[in-house]
């Protein structure tokens, strides 16, 4: 079977399984294939663009991870991720966001913006306040979303949605008009750790998807950033500081943390 024909396959086992990671590695350890007939239609109905695991630009780093993506799909530039990891931030925090965290997170990443790729979950809150922050500021953002990337969700992010699938790098694991569930958001956490150099935290609860993207991070070794927060304030910044993550108060501290650009 010669590549093109492998990776066609992979990509059409996505589809029909929705992205289910599980369903995928199931079907591939049991060669259950579909037909050459299901792999044209699918292929040719195809409006995004994909990478596989099979293809020779998909970066080792993402190959060592815990259960890396069989198939990404995408809209926009996919070297964003694949040629500038080092570069690449997640910035990641609360969709209930307070006044506090969303100023921080507009100050610091308008500070970094042309220094740094805004990765986040395109959530409400502080992921679409970094994301569009990023691009006033001139910078450019990935968004990875946790359903379809046919969808935008939540619908109130669609603008953003639009300037970032046409300008900058939309991608999911979850093909099409896949429906969001919330097992699926978690698990698309991990890829905002993996796909990212780095992580600050801007806002998050104690028992939150921010705290789940973190957890992630720090299993494969990321450094986590996050901004203090008030004497007396409820924040799991807070407590990730004092278990070691790195302090940040302005866009300097964050530049200087990444070492990228030193």
């Amino acid at each position: 079977m010669n590549s093109s024909k492998a990776r066609d396959i992979l990509a059409c086992i996505a589809v029909q399984e929705n992205g289910d990671w599980y369903r995928i590695y199931e079907r591939v350890s049991k060669e259950e294939f579909p037909s050459d007939r299901a792999i044209e239609m699918t292929v040719r109905g195809m409006k995004c663009r994909y990478l596989t695991i099979l293809d020779p630009e998909y970066p080792e780093w993402l190959k060592q991870t815990n259960r890396p993506p069989f198939v990404i799909f995408y809209y926009g530039d996919i070297s964003l991720v694949l040629d500038n990891h080092s570069k690449c931030l997640a910035v990641v925090g609360s969709r209930e966001c307070s006044e506090y965290g969303a100023n921080a997170t507009r100050r610091i990443v308008s500070e970094i913006a042309k220094d740094v790729i805004v990765v986040s979950g395109l959530a409400k809150g502080i992921d679409a306040i970094a994301a569009e922050t990023a691009i006033r500021s001139g910078g450019r953002t990935v968004a990875i979303l946790g359903c379809g990337l046919d969808i935008c969700y939540p619908l109130e992010n669609i603008p953003l949605y639009e300037e970032i699938k046409s300008q900058h790098l939309l991608l999911s694991e979850y093909p099409g008009k896949t429906t969001p569930s919330t097992k699926q958001f978690p698990f698309r956490n991990r890829l905002i750790a993996y796909l990212s150099k780095n992580i600050l935290v801007t806002e998050a609860g104690e028992f939150s998807g921010t705290s789940i993207t973190v957890g992630w991070g720090l299993s494969i070794g990321k450094d986590v950033m996050c901004i203090p927060y008030p004497f007396g304030t409820p924040s799991a910044c807070n407590r990730l500081i004092k278990e070691g993550a790195l302090l940040v108060e302005n866009g300097s501290d964050v530049i200087d943390f990444m070492r990228w650009k030193y």
